[in-house]
């Protein structure tokens, strides 16, 4: 979608057409109501369309008047059969491919196919064999891999000013000639420098690395946190420090509740799975740890949540600010959210959701159990307020790092709280100390934020001190 819209309006020339089988999700590109949100995303839309921009479901015509063919479906994670819950599920590739190759015509000539979606490496070559094999006469076919490197929430800005953009291509004068013509629509906007032309394989590993190496980052300062948490330093002062070095760079290294979206995770089992399948265990094995720590940070901010609460959340409200994986979209896809409220949910807590871009439909997709749907209606509730979701709640937590929850009047938000009230914040984004003298009581990860123990709550059911950064307002 976003990468269509953009070369449609870097290249007022080129004729793009997005298609797609589903007739709503067309009918939601072709109105004002977007189907994704990316900041930037609607304006583009709103210039091209109806112009050299067209979305339609006549994925046959669209196959037989293109030059260029991009294959941009979904490659979740395997939930069954050989390599299941690390391996990409190809299923959507090989059907789009399927469908290319039975749709083009005899005498069309060449047929330029570039591999968007996330693969493994080596896809491009299952592609090339389907497409080779079901040939027609007159009829040519060379595979590019294309990847993207898009964040999501800055998609727009990142296609207009990329870091680089690698197209991987057949090392022969026909595969040139292919990749050639895909630098050629690039370069109409992007710098020549940062067009990077590689092999075919190179291309595809190099996608899965970039995602492995900015989760490493992550899982690396969370792990960080926790040693902050235990000894009384400072995790952002931490990072500062290391990220002054040069060599690393300031870069993904906010300490949180965890990473989401769509590809980090999904990425990093699929190098998990290749390493097995070419009897490396112990790359798998590091790389595997990654996703462990992502897991296990997540579990340790949910604990808390509960340990600080009593060691009950039962029947208590709380507030959940944010469910998006991240600020600036409305995709769920591995959201620490949905780990956070799936865990106290079990502690028999009732939640009560804000997220300004996540509908009620997908936080009741998400949360859900299908064994157990009473659950959710007894136990979860969507608003559209912050202040309602907040009002008699006994904690909140900041799951997404939207920058109106830096804005919020939490004056407003504890007058109308459960007391003690908790605010437990897992993106270190708001000013502790001024929500501590509201007298919040304040969770954040990677460091302490509390008061000498001789100045503690006296209660008898409050647990044990533990290592966990807070403080209260006595």
């Amino acid at each position: 979608g976003p990468t269509c819209c953009i070369i449609a309006q870097q290249c007022p020339d080129i004729q793009v057409t997005v298609v797609d089988k589903s007739a709503e999700r067309i009918q939601a590109w072709n109105s004002q109501d977007l189907p994704i949100y990316e900041p930037g995303l609607a304006e583009v839309v709103e210039e091209c369309r109806g112009k050299n921009l067209t979305f339609s479901t006549d994925i046959d015509g669209a196959i037989k008047s293109a030059d260029l063919i991009f294959i941009c479906v979904n490659t979740p994670t395997k939930t069954f059969g050989m390599g299941r819950g690390k391996a990409a599920d190809l299923k959507y590739v090989e059907l789009a491919a399927r469908m290319i190759a039975d749709t083009v015509e005899p005498g069309t000539g060449l047929k330029i196919v570039v591999e968007k979606s996330t693969v493994p490496v080596r896809a491009a070559e299952s592609i090339g064999n389907i497409l080779k094999h079901n040939k027609k006469p007159g009829v040519s076919y060379q595979i590019l891999s294309n990847p993207e490197f898009l964040a999501e929430g800055s998609a727009v800005k990142d296609l207009l000013s990329p870091d680089r953009v690698l197209i991987g291509g057949e090392e022969t004068p026909e595969g040139q000639i292919a990749v050639d013509a895909l630098a050629g629509v690039y370069s109409k906007w992007v710098p020549e420098d940062k067009i990077i032309t590689m092999n075919t394989w190179s291309s595809e590993l190099s996608k899965l690395a970039a995602n492995a190496f900015l989760a490493q980052r992550i899982s690396s300062i969370n792990s960080i946190s926790a040693v902050c948490e235990a000894t009384g330093a400072d995790v952002s002062e931490v990072a500062k420090a290391i990220g002054r070095d040069t060599r690393i760079g300031p870069k993904f290294l906010q300490a949180s509740v965890g990473f989401g979206g769509s590809c980090f995770q999904k990425d990093i089992l699929n190098l998990v799975y290749i390493s097995e399948c070419l009897n490396l265990p112990e790359v798998a094995e590091y790389w595997n740890q990654v996703v462990s720590f992502n897991t296990f940070q997540r579990s340790r901010f949910a604990r808390k949540v509960v340990e600080s609460l009593f060691n009950t959340v039962t029947d208590k409200k709380i507030c959940i600010l944010g469910f998006a994986f991240k600020k600036n979209t409305g995709d769920t896809r591995e959201s620490a959210a949905i780990y956070v409220s799936k865990h106290l949910l079990e502690e028999g807590a009732h939640l009560s959701i804000y997220d300004p871009k996540v509908s009620a439909v997908q936080v009741k997709l998400d949360l859900e159990d299908p064994e157990r749907p009473e659950m959710f209606k007894k136990l979860v509730q969507c608003h559209k307020d912050p202040y309602v979701a907040a009002d008699k709640a006994h904690a909140l937590i900041v799951c997404t790092d939207w920058d109106e929850f830096s804005e919020l009047d939490y004056k407003r938000i504890y007058d109308g709280m459960a007391k003690p009230a908790f605010l437990f914040d897992g993106r270190k984004m708001l000013d502790h100390s001024k929500l501590i003298k509201m007298g919040f009581h304040v969770e954040t990860i990677g460091t302490r934020l509390s008061k000498s123990e001789s100045e503690r709550v006296d209660s008898p059911f409050l647990p044990a001190p533990c290592a966990h950064g807070s403080a209260s307002v006595t």
